[in-house]
């Protein structure tokens, strides 16, 4: 019997490695001698290039870039041997590095993200993946741009600095200056969303708030956004209204698409990619995914979608343990997974979720794993899950 563990994180209380650690411990508990296989995985968010570090045999590289609101911050990227590497914008614009009370998305620029990938190209990578979830900007990549040698002036040719207060000043965007390695390297952009870069559902009204947008700033923010978009379409005529995933990430899929030709995939596919996950899951009988909260938004280009369409196409069942459900959960039903399991039911709350996640989990994978060896028992083939 060979089972797979690929669990993103549950954010804030368990990560993936922890999980993959405490599946092995309830199924040796339950099944005794048992073939397991545990991934560090990530779907183009915080923990990327963690997940690619451990998976891949990636060797982890740390340089100190500008922060957010330009303070130096230490961040790390995966770096290959034949010249890929994976660099990760939370590591370097994330919201995480930035206090609840300091966010302000007029102020915050993606710069340090653009220094790292300069860093990337200074050591020799021409084939470089940008996780962008997990920004605290919302420039349309102006920062990261500018870093990189492109110039964005105002109506009067001053230059711009590249943080979301500019955006509505852009009249003219200048790439002749960008670093001419550029041209023979491959970008890849791992997106964990689809929204446009404008509009109800563009990068602005969908992630400013959590960004420390108050009402007043998102209207200045989209306003800006639509000057941006517009500019952008006069030097290329792309608009990323039109392109899902340009306004992930406060917009920086805008630049990278368009003013860089980067190709936008999912994350979890350039992940699944990079760790070999489709050759690891041949001859197993389960897989186990799973994420802090299953929701509508789960199956938008997340883990579990990934690793459920993954497997259905290599005939492999896939449970799920989550923390808990939202609405919408229930699309996962169509992506390759067979069953569900909130760690938050019956007697067990959220709080204690939050507060003892270890001992709640490992609880619920032992219920997990007893209830399929039973089926599995009666089942005449052995089978985990059967139609």
């Amino acid at each position: 019997m060979k089972l797979i563990f690929a669990s993103d994180s549950f954010k804030g209380t368990l990560g993936s490695a922890q999980i993959a650690g405490l599946l092995g411990k309830a199924a040796r508990s339950v099944f005794g001698d048992v073939e397991t296989a545990g991934v560090v995985l990530a779907d183009g968010g915080e923990g990327t290039a963690e997940a690619v570090i451990a998976s891949a045999g990636a060797r982890a590289k740390s340089v100190t870039v500008h922060g957010p609101f330009m303070d130096p911050v230490k961040a790390e990227y995966a770096a290959f041997d034949d010249g890929r590497a994976v660099i990760e914008m939370a590591s370097a614009s994330g919201i995480t590095l930035v206090p609840e009370s300091r966010l302000d998305p007029l102020e915050a620029t993606s710069v340090g993200t653009g220094e790292l990938l300069l860093d990337a190209l200074n050591n020799g990578a021409r084939d470089i993946s940008v996780a962008i979830g997990g920004s605290a900007t919302n420039d349309g990549g102006m920062g990261f741009m500018k870093a990189l040698g492109a110039c964005f002036y105002d109506r009067s040719g001053e230059p711009l600095e590249g943080r979301g207060r500019d955006l509505g000043r852009v009249a003219r965007i200048d790439l002749s200056g960008l670093d001419k390695r550029l041209t023979d390297t491959k970008i890849t952009v791992m997106c964990d969303v689809d929204n446009p870069l404008t509009g109800e559902n563009g990068a602005t009204y969908t992630y400013g708030p959590q960004k420390g947008a108050s009402p007043e700033t998102l209207k200045i923010l989209e306003a800006g956004m639509c000057n941006y978009r517009d500019a952008i379409k006069d030097i290329t005529g792309i608009n990323c209204d039109e392109v899902p995933g340009t306004g992930a990430a406060g917009g920086i899929g805008a630049a990278l698409y368009a003013l860089l030709g980067a190709e936008l995939k999912p994350g979890i596919d350039v992940v699944l990619d990079l760790i070999r996950f489709d050759k690891l899951i041949e001859g197993a009988d389960l897989i186990i995914t799973g994420e802090g909260r299953a929701d509508y938004q789960s199956v938008h280009g997340k883990a579990m979608q990934g690793v459920g369409r993954r497997a259905r196409e290599k005939g492999v069942p896939v449970a799920a343990i989550v923390g808990g459900l939202g609405d919408g959960w229930q699309g996962l039903l169509n992506c390759g997974i067979c069953e569900v399991v909130p760690l938050v039911k019956g007697d067990v709350t959220v709080e204690d979720a939050m507060t003892r996640p270890e001992e709640v989990y490992y609880e619920a994978a032992l219920e997990f794993f007893s209830r399929l060896k039973e089926k599995r028992s009666n089942d005449p083939e052995g089978k985990f899950y059967w139609t």
